[in-house]
């Protein structure tokens, strides 16, 4: 025989029907998710990803200038006319074009006119020159495939030969030139790079683990309730992970800004003194879309870097404990 239902006493019903329904309090963060070390560690973060990502801008800028230099060198030669008494230098001027032209590798032949030779010439004697009171060469500029070049030396006895007071320049001085300085340049700068890089690599580690020495009794405390190793460094790489993408997307992201600040400066400044200065020193301000990526790339290192440490700290922090509970000689040595 089945058992009656158990009725609810009616006082009992009406109680639980106003009773509220209950709440789930929300849990706690393992880690404080803002303290004052990590907001320190948060602005160390960005300052020296600042740093970083500004020594690599740069270094890009100047690689990408020096290359531009060589480039626009190395693609043009020039022939020098010594005038000399009783010379048609218009005729020696044509026939050296003509001459260079006969070579494989060139493009094209400019003679540069008496004009363009006295505006070259003002800077330095002023203007209305009459280039026949003075014994100034003229010039041929001839312009080549850099990926095919004349024979130089063949083209030099050649117009030797034929036009005695000709003389080539090739501009093999110059480019040599711009290629030592672009690579001591960039060697330069790659070691600037890497001695910020690496003092970002040494504040970040000394300051995780500052932070993380400041939170080992909850590491002490987790560890001693029966969480596992690898729940508690997950807990502390997820907080210290928030931090490190904070701190180095403020920092990248304003070395990212200043330097386009600084090409929208300058290209709405063209033909100052100003702009004219700085692109003679620095080239233009831009460090085209390799920069961003490589900024981009510092940033996820030191978020990565800054996760791993932490990550290391803790289960080095928890293998000391354990050490520690394993000899009673020394639980006397855990930190209050």
């Amino acid at each position: 025989m089945s058992e009656a239902p158990t009725q609810i006493p009616p006082e009992r019903a009406g109680r639980e029907a106003r009773r509220p329904p209950l709440k789930v309090r929300p849990t706690a963060p393992i880690v404080p998710s803002a303290n004052v070390s990590g907001n320190a560690l948060m602005l160390v973060i960005a300052i020296m990803a600042f740093l970083a990502c500004l020594t690599l801008g740069a270094v890009s800028m100047v690689r990408a200038t020096a290359q531009s230099w060589q480039s626009q060198i190395s693609r043009e030669i020039t022939i020098q006319i010594k005038p000399v008494e009783g010379q048609d230098m218009d005729k020696a001027l044509a026939d050296a074009r003509d001459l260079a032209l006969t070579f494989g590798g060139t493009v094209s032949g400019n003679i540069v006119d008496r004009e363009a030779t006295a505006r070259l010439l003002e800077p330095w004697l002023g203007e209305g020159l009459n280039l026949d009171d003075l014994p100034v060469p003229r010039l041929v500029i001839i312009t080549i495939d850099e990926q095919n070049p004349p024979d130089f030396t063949a083209m030099r006895a050649a117009l030797a030969e034929t036009i005695p007071q000709a003389y080539l320049d090739d501009h093999r001085t110059w480019v040599d030139r711009l290629v030592a300085m672009a690579r001591t340049t960039a060697l330069i700068g790659t070691g600037v790079l890497v001695l910020v890089f690496s003092a970002m690599v040494l504040t970040v580690v000394f300051a995780t683990r500052g932070t993380l020495s400041g939170n080992r009794h909850i590491v002490e405390v987790l560890h001693f309730v029966g969480a596992e190793a690898g729940f508690v460094a997950s807990e502390f790489q997820k907080h210290f992970l928030k931090i490190s993408l904070k701190g180095a997307g403020a920092g990248g992201l304003l070395a990212a800004f200043c330097f386009a600040v600084a090409g929208f400066w300058q290209s709405r400044s063209l033909a100052t003194p100003e702009s004219d200065q700085a692109t003679a020193l620095f080239g233009t301000f831009t460090i085209g879309y390799m920069g961003y990526v490589g900024i981009a790339a510092i940033m996820i290192v030191i978020a990565l870097l800054t996760t791993l440490t932490a990550r290391f700290t803790i289960m080095r922090t928890i293998y000391e404990i354990d050490q520690v509970r394993s000899d009673p000689a020394r639980i006397d040595t855990i930190p209050n």
